[in-house]
């Protein structure tokens, strides 16, 4: 088979996984696994700039995950990425460690070699880069590898770009239902609320003269904030996070905490297993509680490092947050790090929140629910 015909079947996969994933970092994952394939190289990788020096996605082949939690953050706009993103051309070396773009690896990171990346462009912006390193037969990649590599970069481009649109598109759409439910809840709400206020005035006026009437209203109020109580937590649940429908909670989580990996001193890292599909609602509480949990840790812990991990095994999801801080032993201050709510949320949806913390050794916040 000609080298053209694997460019148009692996172009055909990345274009067909906009249709069939609707989501740019699946999109990515399949073009640089195409691109690997297509050029027979050990590592391919592909990174996305974001506007704070970093990669708002980055997808690569070759690297287990076992390698990448040892390998730490995501990589930075620096050395020979930072020059692909500033240049916009492509580069084609025998050994990129004797470049003088080049300025050094983490700890962990595979050795590279032979080298070639391209930029993919969409007019004159650098939409992203896909590099290859360490070709599996002798030799080193060539011109014509990278005149392929260069083609297939540029219909990457339009799969990129159309999963882009894709996306902006659901954004609006959920924006305008969300616009809708808004108005839709302040109606309801508003009219359950002012119902409360008047019910339980007119019990505080009965009380002293017919006690029996003040409770029957007091009956009514109760109802009435239930009837509330229950118009909210629905609509909280359709009024989910917009990542939430885009990637799933793992992929959502793993994004919160890669930019609060880059934001914070102290590193935070993520381990998710592959999930099952979920009931939104879990997934806003999961969502949530790892939120509050990781809220805490970073502020209270002191911390040099904090893990989460999200665990599913026999029908129960499990997050486990946990800090290497200060942790306490006052009760008192588990309701103060919002305990109480994290523990709401978790028996709203049928789970159980537990902390437990060793002054001196840290804390470790896990809700489980069964799914």
């Amino acid at each position: 088979m000609s080298p053209e015909s694997d460019i148009l079947r692996a172009v055909s996969s990345a274009v067909l996984a906009v249709t069939r994933h609707l989501s740019v970092r699946e999109v990515l994952q399949v073009i640089v696994r195409s691109a690997q394939q297509l050029l027979n190289a050990r590592y391919a990788a592909l990174g996305v700039p974001d506007e704070d020096g970093s990669f708002a996605e980055f997808v690569a082949e070759g690297i287990t995950d076992k390698q990448w939690e040892a390998i730490g953050p995501l990589p930075r706009q620096h050395g020979m990425l930072g020059a692909m993103l500033r240049e916009g051309v492509p580069v084609r070396l025998p050994d990129l460690t004797k470049d003088s773009r080049f300025e050094y690896w983490p700890k962990a990171h595979p050795v590279m070699r032979d080298f070639l990346g391209v930029p993919i462009l969409d007019g004159g912006e650098v939409l992203g880069i896909i590099f290859l390193a360490n070709k599996k037969v002798q030799g080193g990649f060539t011109e014509d590898d990278e005149k392929l590599l260069t083609m297939f970069a540029a219909h990457a481009a339009l799969a990129l770009t159309n999963a882009r649109l894709y996306e902006r598109g659901r954004e609006l759409a959920m924006l305008e239902e969300r616009n809708r439910m808004a108005r839709e809840l302040h109606d309801a709400v508003t009219q359950k609320l002012f119902s409360l206020r008047l019910t339980a005035q007119a019990a505080n006026a009965l009380l002293p003269v017919d006690p029996a009437r003040a409770a029957v209203e007091l009956d009514r109020v109760q109802r009435l904030a239930g009837e509330a109580l229950a118009e909210l937590r629905a609509v909280i649940v359709e009024l989910r996070p917009a990542e939430l429908d885009r990637h799933g909670l793992a992929e959502t989580l793993r994004k919160h905490v890669r930019l609060l990996d880059r934001l914070q001193p102290c590193q935070v890292t993520f381990v998710g297993d592959e999930l099952p599909p979920l009931p939104a609602e879990v997934e806003v509480a999961v969502l949530r509680v790892a939120q509050e949990a990781l809220h805490n840790a970073l502020r209270h812990s002191y911390a040099e490092r904090v893990e989460v991990r999200l665990t599913y095994a026999s029908g129960k999801l499990a997050l486990l947050v946990r800090d290497e801080g200060v942790g306490f032993d006052d009760s008192e201050q588990l309701r103060g790090l919002g305990l109480v709510s994290m523990g709401d949320r978790a028996e709203s949806v049928g789970g159980k929140v537990t902390v437990t913390s060793v002054p001196g050794q840290g804390t470790v916040v896990r809700m489980e629910v069964g799914v």
